[in-house]
């Protein structure tokens, strides 16, 4: 809970330690406490954490000093001699809850290296993190029994340019008598935001570092250089004529990357690409900051790597996208009526021309011709047939569509359908006796991990002379939150008009999308309930690298249950 309410340990301190008692031995808690600390006490036993915790909590080494502890350690050396003696704990994570720092001692806290709920149950980080806001847990309000005789407050660091929780500060000291706030909230406060403080100076350092590194590179003559941070990007006039969208989004993410781990002195780039890519990072104070990219064009170049890509339509390597094409490729094979199903904008029409393949097709387009009396009169039976937009069928064109399918059994017929509208039983009942070769195509929203694909394949080739339009993360994050009513048509258009009409240079900022996409979906609040329920689906997918499918079985649920839970806490 956050300090706007006075904490329950404040009030019923005595009566909360009788509740947690009761509710370890599995006996009827008493009335009146708070529902957010039983919730916390059921997401601990839901996760598994035992409240005798013996063992500190352990996570693997971090790949140098994070850049959030290079920027605090100034802060917190200088603010250390205020703890006081024995009695006070200052700590600090990032943002995965993995202890960064810490300084001082207080009897009976003992040391974690990570203070997610998975692993130690409730406390005012993992709480920080979830309300972006101050937070504070007293005593009993704790899972763990080693916690019962302490209080703790944590303050959230948020990014200077992007907003997002970077880190938490959490000052522990002796069970709080006053409950909140706490004693130290205020100083807690203060350490956060000298941090955000240090944060912003230097972010300005990176920015001056990246641009001396790039100078340095690109002196010469027609020398292909580009220097990129995952939010800048600085491109010579030779690396413009070699730099397709493609290869800019390898290079984007390897700058991503060079932040924590060590990268090959050469990008895997894209077959076809052109150019080789010599990756040299860039360092300051012991940390990698970002990278300068080398190009070189190659002797006997291969086709450009948009020329050989796959289309539109096939772009994605999402679960449900690749079992959706996968399985109406198989289908397509026979020469069977295939009916395609799927919300607007899901690219219905286009991938049935792309199961056609290059043979000519004649479009049907029942929006505009309702009984059919222009296309099939004209049609030939040697040419595959698509019919869009099937529930606009009136009556006359059912009848026509279900005397083609008797005579001419052997055409390859493909009918694309959005569900919705109510039909009439001459249409449902051709519906069903296609059902059984139909293909649901997924909305984007259930396969949000392929827009960074899709953002690409969209892009419009820049003109000869200008650089490739690329994205900052906080840009793409906001794309992948948006929930896409009209699925990928909608997310063409905003691609490419900010492509045609943009003024400004440099990558996509989050500011410049549209207003309903730049602000998210409007999150309605969830139970505590709910929110075990949404913590427990994200462990998950993190453990299984966000594939839906594996996750669904490793939580005992049907893989459409996923999705529709995962829709439901977008809402």
């Amino acid at each position: 809970m956050t300090t706007t309410d006075p904490s329950p340990a404040t009030t019923a301190r005595p009566s909360l330690r009788l509740a947690r008692e009761r509710f370890l031995s599995g006996r009827p808690l008493p009335r009146g406490v708070p529902e957010e600390v039983v919730a916390a006490w059921r997401r601990a036993r839901f996760f598994g954490v035992p409240h005798d915790l013996a063992e500190p909590a352990t996570c693997p080494p971090l790949a140098g000093e994070p850049a959030l502890l290079g920027a605090a350690r100034p802060v917190l050396d200088r603010i250390v001699p205020a703890l006081g003696v024995g009695g006070e704990l200052l700590v600090l994570t990032d943002e995965r809850l993995r202890v960064l720092w810490t300084a001082g001692n207080v009897p009976g806290f003992g040391a974690c290296a990570v203070l997610s709920e998975q692993e130690v149950g409730n406390n005012s980080a993992a709480l920080a993190v979830r309300t972006r806001g101050r937070a504070e847990v007293h005593g009993p309000e704790h899972f763990l029994d080693r916690w019962q005789d302490v209080s703790a407050v944590s303050v959230p660091v948020l990014g200077p340019e992007s907003g997002q929780v970077l880190g938490t500060v959490t000052v522990v000291t002796r069970l709080c008598t006053a409950g909140a706030p706490h004693p130290q909230a205020a100083f807690a406060e203060a350490t956060v935001t000298a941090i955000e403080t240090e944060l912003r100076a230097r972010a300005g350092w990176d920015e001056r570092v990246l641009l001396d590194a790039y100078v340095r590179a690109a002196r010469g003559p027609d020398r292909a250089v580009a220097a990129l941070d995952g939010r800048n990007r600085l491109v010579s006039e030779a690396a413009q004529r070699l730099l397709t969208p493609e290869v800019l989004g390898v290079l984007e993410r390897t700058a991503v990357r060079a932040r924590d781990a060590d990268v090959p002195g050469f990008a895997e780039l894209p077959e076809g690409a052109g150019c080789t890519a010599r990756v040299t990072p860039v360092r300051l104070d012991g940390r990698t900051l970002g990278i300068v990219v080398a190009l070189e064009p190659l002797d006997d170049p291969a086709p450009r790597a948009s020329a050989s890509s796959p289309p539109v339509t096939l772009t994605g390597s999402s679960v449900p996208w690749r079992h959706t094409v996968g399985h109406a490729v198989e289908l397509a094979r026979s020469r069977e009526p295939l009916l395609l199903t799927g919300e607007r904008g899901t690219g219905k029409s286009a991938l049935a021309r792309e199961l056609f393949g290059p043979v000519p097709v004649q479009v049907a387009d029942a929006a505009l011709d309702t009984g059919l009396d222009q296309a099939l009169p004209g049609w030939r039976s040697d040419r595959p047939l698509l019919l869009r937009h099937a529930e606009r069928l009136a009556q006359p064109g059912v009848a026509a569509l279900n005397s083609l399918l008797d005579q001419h059994q052997d055409t390859r017929l493909l009918i694309t359908y959005t569900p919705g509208a109510p039909v009439g039983p001459c249409l449902q009942r051709l519906l069903d006796k296609l059902s059984a070769r139909s293909v649901t195509l997924p909305p984007l929203r259930e396969r949000a991990e392929d827009i960074r694909e899709l953002v690409s394949a969209l892009t419009p080739r820049p003109a000869p002379g200008q650089p490739p339009l690329t994205w900052t993360m906080d840009a793409l994050h906001a794309l992948e939150r948006y929930p896409w009513p009209g699925n990928v048509t909608e997310l063409a258009h905003v691609v490419r008009a900010l492509a045609e009409h943009r003024r400004v240079s440099g990558p996509v900022r989050r500011a410049e999308l549209p207003d309903a996409v730049r602000e998210g979906p409007a999150a309605r609040p969830l139970s505590p309930m709910e929110h075990a329920e949404r913590a427990a689906i994200l462990e998950a997918l993190r453990r299984h690298g966000g594939n839906k499918a594996r996750t669904a079985v490793a939580l005992g649920i049907g893989r459409a249950t996923l999705y529709r839970k995962l829709r439901e806490y977008r809402r």
